[in-house]
């Protein structure tokens, strides 16, 4: 069983995805910084503060923080906004420019060529 999970682990899918799992938080860290020390001082030139955590509405003695979900929403538009750039267009414009390639579609032989092997196989064991 050991020996079954160690060969799982040291796929190259899994190490492949757990980079990008990495690599995603760290690109999270950046996005966030960039969301809260460049946007949101930004949008908060109009408004005199770069969050609306102080807004609220009082209805019958409970307090609504609508301003702290108006803050929220606003960073969620902002980071899809940096990420479709940041990310996304540049990504299309890669893929547009030179094709999305698969590095195991060019590295396995052809059906072809599997089939020539068999059959070659094939022919030099005797019946």
């Amino acid at each position: 069983m050991l020996q079954e999970f160690k060969a799982f682990v040291t796929k190259g899918d899994v190490v492949m995805l757990a980079v990008g799992f990495i690599m995603g938080l760290a690109f999270q860290a950046v996005i966030t910084s960039l969301v809260d020390n460049v946007l949101m001082p930004i949008i908060a030139i109009p408004f005199g503060e770069p969050s609306f955590d102080d807004l609220t509405l009082t209805l019958s003695g409970s307090v609504i923080l609508y301003g702290s979900f108006l803050t929220t929403l606003v960073t969620f538009l902002l980071t899809a906004v940096a990420v479709f750039f940041f990310i996304v267009k540049p990504y299309n414009a890669y893929v547009e420019r030179f094709g999305k390639t698969s590095e195991v579609a060019q590295a396995g032989p052809t059906e072809i060529e599997l089939l020539a092997e068999i059959r070659d196989e094939l022919k030099r064991t005797p019946a």
